[in-house]
């Protein structure tokens, strides 16, 4: 088994070997050079600012929502909070793209809001109303769609250390919020950093809402180096200077904990503080609000557009259903296996932990970024033919990009339980695949259920990596709903969008429950 690790480990890492491939053989690297000067001087520094401009947004945002809401939830008890501290991450169920096209449809001047208040008002047009497609409606529609990254990682946070914190604050005098800001805050940073890191890292691999809201990234770059121009150098240099601002975000996310040590006590944690009046009338609309604009306002849009379309459905939705599922679930069951191998592989020889720390780098891995070392690596060994031919390399794609979040399901299982049940076992005769087939496979029924949900549900929804990958005439759900937005058919796209909402909302109802019980 140990023999096979290695080399299957370095075959899912190979796409990052299609992004240097320019660079490493002669007679590209005049060519790359050219390529790199020409997109220095008329689109690269667009690329770096647009990309600027919206992470900082963006990281603002999620800030605010997320650990505004999460020192809510956890410090204060007020009417609704019941509700709001599971509901609070319904948004995640939400893709990026389908909430840049709801987002835009509600708020145009042909939307529901604007033509309700131009009637209120008797006026023919809203001078002041901003444009939704803009770099500031991408802002708005990636910070309430990504707030619960920051929301759940930091309520955990506060949870731990919020209470007595506030109580050492109001003994030296301080307000609550003087003890948010200089005691509490500190002490959750770590925990606000890797949320911030997670939501930031989606918002540079996401393509479908950018494009559709105008705003030029490397990651529409890229889509425009390789399909409109059919320039592979520029496009895998594109991928690599987006691949840089992810890796720039891991590393400051990594940095900014690495020389933080905390002691958690066991004592009870203090009872949260009971808010009356006005304090819990300004809880409750401020997560209320945010529930709103981040999930009901966009469930609502939907079953609106849905509703216009009316009984008319599309004769192509069942092949796009048919379509996801497929790969969707084929991914799932080869993740599941997958993650099994190299985790009980790693427990069995602790030498190879290196290995899963390897296939961990995969989900840092923008789609377009993977794309485009798969499409580089097969071009370099005239190997392009496969993707008109089966579903391999897609379904390649997505155990690169998601296995990791399968393995570490998998990996929490396995830590659950104890050596001295493997040596048990092995006193009764039973070889290595014995144990594991029956001892731990039975006992990890539950993460390997979550595991392949969580994977089933990334492929449902990946949309940049479906779009360069896929065979001819091979449309998922998430192609057909970003095709459908291009075309400006919102009311099409209702029933492929809510597909892919319903089927997202299992690993959140499944999250809730642990909220909810914990």
């Amino acid at each position: 088994m140990n023999r096979i690790v290695v080399p299957l480990a370095l075959l899912l890492f190979l796409p990052l070997f299609g992004l240097a491939a320019p660079f490493l053989f002669s007679e590209n690297a005049l060519v790359a050079t050219g390529t790199l000067s020409h997109l220095w001087n008329f689109v690269l520094g667009g690329y770096i600012v647009s990309s600027l401009v919206l992470i900082l947004g963006v990281g603002v945002g999620v800030f605010i929502l997320g650990v505004g809401n999460a020192w809510i939830i956890a410090s204060y008890d007020f009417p609704g909070k019941k509700v709001f501290e599971w509901a609070l991450i319904l948004p995640l169920a939400v893709p990026t793209y389908v909430m840049a096209y709801l987002f835009v449809d509600l708020l145009q001047f042909s939307g529901p809001i604007q033509s309700t208040l131009r009637t209120l008002l008797g006026v023919d047009s809203l001078w002041f109303f901003p444009d939704p497609r803009s770099m500031s409606g991408a802002i708005w529609s990636f910070s309430f769609c990504l707030f619960p990254y920051v929301y759940l990682i930091t309520r955990t946070a506060f949870l731990e250390r919020s209470g007595r914190l506030i109580e050492v604050s109001e003994t030296l005098g301080y307000s609550p919020f003087q003890g948010l800001i200089k005691l509490v805050l500190p002490m959750a940073r770590p925990a606000i950093f890797a949320g911030m890191a997670l939501a930031l890292m989606e918002v540079l691999a996401d393509f479908g809402a950018v494009s559709y809201f105008g705003v030029q990234t490397f990651a529409t770059g890229i889509f425009k180096a390789w399909l409109s121009f059919g320039d592979r150098v520029a496009a895998v240099q594109l991928a690599l200077g987006l691949l840089s601002f992810v890796l720039l975000i891991f590393f400051v996310e990594q940095s900014s904990r690495s020389k933080l040590r905390y002691a958690s006590s066991s004592q009870s944690r203090p009872l949260a503080k009971v808010l009356h009046g006005k304090a819990a009338m300004l809880a409750f609309v401020f997560c209320g609000l945010t529930l709103l604009c981040g999930f009901l306002l966009p469930a609502f849009a939907l079953l609106q557009l849905l509703y216009k379309q009316g009984l008319n459905i599309d004769i192509r939705y069942l092949d796009w259903l048919r379509n996801s599922l497929s790969v969707s679930i084929l991914t799932a069951v080869l993740s599941v296996l997958l993650a099994v191998f190299f985790a009980y592989s790693v427990r069995m020889n602790a030498r190879l932990s290196w290995v899963n720390r390897l296939l961990g780098f995969g989900y840092a891995l923008p789609g377009a970024v993977l794309a485009i070392g798969i499409l580089s690596f097969l071009e370099i060994f005239q190997l392009a033919w496969w993707m008109s031919a089966s579903l391999l390399v897609l379904v390649y794609a997505y155990l690169v990009r998601f296995l990791s979040s399968s393995l570490q399901s998998v990996e929490t299982g396995l830590s659950r339980i104890t050596p001295s049940m493997d040596g048990s076992a092995a006193l009764l005769g039973l070889s290595r695949m014995q144990i594991l087939k029956r001892v731990h496979i039975p006992l990890l029924k539950r993460s390997l259920i979550t595991a392949g949900l969580f994977v089933f549900v990334d492929v449902m929804k990946e949309l940049p990596a479906t779009l360069l990958l896929r065979p001819f005439n091979f449309d998922t759900l998430a192609v057909a709903a970003y095709q459908l937005a291009a075309d400006e058919r919102l009311a099409e796209l209702a029933l492929p969008s809510l597909t892919i909402v319903l089927v997202g909302l299992f690993p959140v109802f499944l999250l809730s429950r642990v909220i909810s019980k914990s």
